[in-house]
């Protein structure tokens, strides 16, 4: 006779479930795919908190309408043979991560990649966990400077598909790790091996995805999680004020948005006579469009057009050793 435990029966797995969750990404780079993705990410008043009866005819008459026609073309020029960029490093991260875990604690995680929008979903993530009859769960999401936008989302989402569960884990939920010290070794290592291959630019840009004004004065405190990167990185690398700039990039709409803007500084560095320019946005834990179409093309071309000489890019951490073991010290570091 077989016998079916309950899922609080203390002999079930021992193992702790990790649960990485990215932004996410349109499936395909096509019309229907990025509306798709824009409609359920758009949709979310973590991220968009105009009243609904204002913002739906925004968002059906004209965004959805009329933007995934504008940026299929970026998605596409970024599409790998395996998928998106932002999709294929996430799921290697999270390979790596669980081969950096096996190593310190044989047998004891088991990591899954999730999307807060798209696929993966975090509702397949939970299910697989709750197969594998794994009763205590780390939430990682892949912010490293919090955002109500980004971070209070994800938990926003795992407590959702938890709300009519018989059986709720135990949960654990990395916050932020803007300051934590393997991160910020991670990134400035990034720097120098760009500055090793391509030698030392004269200027160093930190930029950070932006987010409206006013969601700042709400009291979501991103902003000064992302000037702590900035300067924790900018001291490792020992630079002045003067050799590196802090920024936020990707505006949208009408309001006002967090500042220095990365368009209008990288304009005035060039008129100021800097001539060599290296960007890392810290904020991505994989290349996206954001890093590989914006930063690496519109950026690069901006620079190059107000007379800047040599432009280089910092690849975001991705999948890179120091990268994994960063996490890895999050996750064993964790309750």
């Amino acid at each position: 006779m077989t016998v079916h435990l309950p899922t609080t029966h203390p002999s079930l797995s021992h193992k702790t479930g990790v649960l990485c969750v990215n932004l996410g990404t349109p499936d395909a780079p096509t019309y229907r795919g990025i509306r798709r993705f824009l409609k359920q990410f758009l949709s979310d008043r973590r991220v968009i908190d105009t009243p609904r009866w204002l913002w739906w005819p925004i968002l059906y008459g004209f965004i959805l309408s009329f933007r995934p026609l504008k940026i299929a073309k970026q998605y596409q020029a970024i599409w790998t043979d395996q998928g998106s960029p932002l999709s294929v490093h996430t799921l290697d991260l999270a390979k790596a991560l669980q081969e950096q875990l096996d190593q310190a604690q044989a047998d004891t995680f088991h990591v899954i990649m999730a999307m807060r929008y798209g696929q993966p979903s975090i509702e397949e993530a939970i299910k697989t966990f709750e197969k594998h009859l794994i009763r205590k769960i780390i939430v990682l999401p892949l912010f490293p400077q919090y955002s109500a936008t980004t971070t209070a989302s994800v938990f926003d989402a795992v407590a959702k598909v938890l709300k009519h569960r018989h059986f709720i884990p135990e949960m654990h939920w990395i916050q932020q790790y803007s300051n934590h010290p393997q991160y910020i070794n991670a990134l400035a290592h990034s720097v120098k091996q760009s500055w090793a291959k391509h030698g030392k630019t004269e200027h160093l840009m930190i930029t950070f995805h932006g987010i409206p004004q006013r969601y700042f004065n709400n009291g979501d405190p991103y902003y000064c999680f992302c000037h702590k990167t900035a300067r924790l990185l900018r001291e490792k690398l020992g630079l002045t004020d003067n050799q590196a700039t802090m920024v936020f990039q990707s505006r949208f709409g009408p309001s006002k948005w967090l500042e220095p803007a990365c368009d209008d500084s990288i304009k005035a560095l060039a008129k100021q006579g800097i001539q060599s320019l290296t960007v890392i946005s810290p904020g991505f834990a994989a290349d996206c469009l954001e890093t590989l179409e914006e930063i690496n093309e519109t950026y690069r071309t901006l620079f190059l057009e107000h007379g800047g000489k040599t432009f280089h890019y910092v690849p975001a951490l991705n999948a890179s050793e120091p990268h994994a073991k960063a996490l890895a010290s999050l996750i064993l570091g964790s309750p």
